[in-house]
């Protein structure tokens, strides 16, 4: 399992377009992936929970991945949301 906290810099924060392309990639992994927000976790391949958490920017998030391919898919998800979600 890893796990990584990382803050959210975009301005709107993890709603609509920012989550769909976060969800968007997590689907590319096989790893379980969950996203915890003020102790409460949501699967991250899910848009109605992703948008459940209410993440605004400058909110830190947990991702936490689980899997074999866990080490990838957490790398590539910290750096779409360090880029502010710009491919």
């Amino acid at each position: 399992m890893c796990v990584k906290d990382v803050v959210i810099h975009n301005q709107v924060g993890l709603h609509a377009r920012p989550a769909t392309f976060f969800i968007q990639k997590a689907n590319e992994f096989k790893s379980a992936i969950w996203v915890e927000k003020d102790d409460r976790k949501v699967n991250a391949k899910s848009l109605l929970g992703v948008l459940s958490l209410g993440i605004v920017g400058g909110t830190s998030i947990k991702i936490i991945v689980d899997g074999s391919d866990e080490k990838e898919a957490l790398n590539s998800l910290v750096e779409l949301v360090e880029s502010g979600f710009v491919d």
